[in-house]
């Protein structure tokens, strides 16, 4: 589906972005992760495939993005597919989150979705595919999920704008919209809202919730990856400023 195409997937070393890296590969893709960490790039690669390109990039930081785009370029030439994956997620409730912690939320989030575009826009070839990565929460109000909840409607709004602005270059910005995924990071790992949380007390969660969402589940992050892969493909062309919703009828229903 994807041979002779190039990849690139930030946030690349667990739950979506390691599935997604996973099965673009697997569709013939040549694919390049970033991560923060050597030993989570060590995993990834690990699992991917020996011939997966590794980059260690804050994607908070500009001169890290251009580097990364810089070493891109070098790797493959040029780029058919981009996913801007690199996110976090942590409750911020109105009367007591502080400045760093918005800062935090919206440097990741927001701030590195534009700036990793902007970096990797001239790498990508003519007629390549960008996807974005919202979530549900841009769609409904949840207490607690203001600041996190904006950012994803801010990255949401990216995959129209862009996509306007891309169009002499016929470069497609898609948005893929996760649901609840069972993933890394909603777990909390490294930035949980309850730390002491036992596995028993995760279950128990997981369990609740599942009742609220239409299907009767918890999304898997290979689901994700299924609809990014949609999307990298020439099989979404007619499809440019869409969010493709992977929520179990979540926000839908």
């Amino acid at each position: 589906m994807l041979h002779g195409k190039t990849a690139l997937i930030t946030g690349g070393t667990s739950g979506i972005g390691l599935a997604t890296a996973k099965l673009l590969h697997d569709n013939g893709a040549r694919i390049a992760i970033s991560g923060r960490e050597p030993d989570a790039l060590d995993r990834a690669r690990r699992i991917i495939g020996d011939d997966v390109v590794t980059f260690q990039t804050d994607v908070r930081s500009r001169e890290a993005l251009r580097k990364m785009a810089s070493d891109v370029r070098q790797a493959f030439g040029t780029l058919d597919i981009f996913f801007a994956n690199a996110g976090v997620a942590y409750v911020t409730p109105l009367a007591t989150t502080d400045e760093a912690q918005y800062d935090g939320l919206m440097n990741t989030n927001v701030k590195s979705v534009f700036f990793s575009i902007q970096a990797i826009e001239p790498v990508m070839r003519e007629g390549g595919s960008i996807i974005v990565n919202t979530a549900w929460l841009n769609q409904v109000g949840v207490p607690g999920r203001a600041i996190l909840s904006a950012s994803k409607a801010a990255v949401r709004s990216f995959a129209r704008t862009l996509s306007a602005e891309l169009l002499g270059r016929r470069i497609r910005v898609n948005a893929v919209s996760p649901g609840l995924i069972e993933t890394p990071i909603l777990r909390g790992v490294g930035q949980s809202e309850h730390p002491g949380q036992t596995e028993a007390e995760f279950r128990d969660y997981l369990a609740g919730v599942s009742k609220l969402i239409p299907i009767g589940r918890l999304g898997r992050a290979d689901e994700i990856a299924a609809a990014v892969l949609f999307l990298a493909s020439d099989a979404s062309s007619y499809m440019l400023g869409s969010e493709l919703v992977v929520d179990g009828g979540f926000a839908e229903l």
